[in-house]
């Protein structure tokens, strides 16, 4: 089972990449029989993230994941700040984990004063400024790169960090909906996130306000199921109203800095 959600995930984000493939090169590409490639496709279609068209499958144009350089280039300043104020919560000796994220990134720059903390993580920016620090050990999880994240996927990620004792996770979003839903755009994503919140004691929430009222491609998590909520000081008046009603700890970067 999870050999065939892995693929699917592989399979989705395939389509996504490449906006129209052919039944025949999925066949291909994944090694799989027409039967199998129908019912893949079909419960992809029933997601929503793909349309059946003439001759193959077309992505949903507006599903389609913002390439990490992209990402990484807006609103920059506030996501470092928005980070200096998450890093406050790591204490020395701790274990945690670092999500991949154009906001995550940042986390490791303001750990420098902190001793003997373990980062695991899967999220190449946070590997190569974390391995700055003498004082941070890094875990870097297994798998391959994807370069739309730039962060290293596998489907063994659950059975890789339930051997670790996280006590506090970092997990970054695409959207948050006035409803609570938090989303990302990245279906092989969706499995790390879901792990990572799993074997962690504390969870934290870190997006700029730019994230809150939008929705992405899957719904990972409630944002009532976190401990917090990093954000900047501009955050929608429904979102401050929503961490109070659910007990949330919200904090709020100055984004004048």
């Amino acid at each position: 089972m999870a050999m065939k959600s892995y693929r699917i995930s592989r399979m989705e984000q395939y389509i996504l990449d490449k906006e129209h493939v052919s039944m025949d090169e999925l066949c291909r590409e994944f090694d799989i029989s027409i039967n199998t490639c129908r019912l893949d496709v079909a419960e992809l279609c029933s997601k929503g993230t793909i349309k059946k068209v003439y001759g193959g499958v077309s992505s949903i144009k507006e599903n389609s994941l913002i390439p990490f350089e992209q990402r990484k280039m807006t609103n920059s300043n506030i996501k470092k700040e928005i980070c200096r104020e998450a890093a406050e919560v790591v204490e020395d000796g701790d274990i945690i984990f670092i999500d991949s994220g154009s906001t995550t990134m940042y986390l490791p720059d303001f750990l420098a004063e902190k001793k003997n903390v373990t980062v695991i993580t899967n999220n190449l920016n946070a590997i190569v400024r974390g391995v700055q620090l003498p004082d941070i050990q890094i875990f870097c999880l297994p798998g391959t790169l994807d370069r739309r994240t730039n962060s290293f996927v596998t489907s063994d990620t659950d059975k890789v960090l339930s051997r670790f004792n996280i006590k506090k996770a970092f997990i970054a979003t695409a959207g948050i909906s006035e409803a609570g839903d938090v989303s990302n755009s990245s279906p092989l994503e969706f499995e790390v996130k879901r792990a990572a919140m799993a074997h962690s004691t504390k969870k934290y929430l870190i997006a700029d306000s730019s994230k809150f009222g939008r929705s992405s491609l899957l719904n990972f998590t409630s944002l009532s199921e976190m401990d917090a909520f990093f954000t900047d000081d501009a955050i929608d008046k429904k979102a401050v109203l929503y961490c109070e009603q659910n007990k949330v700890r919200l904090v709020t970067a100055c984004k004048g800095k």
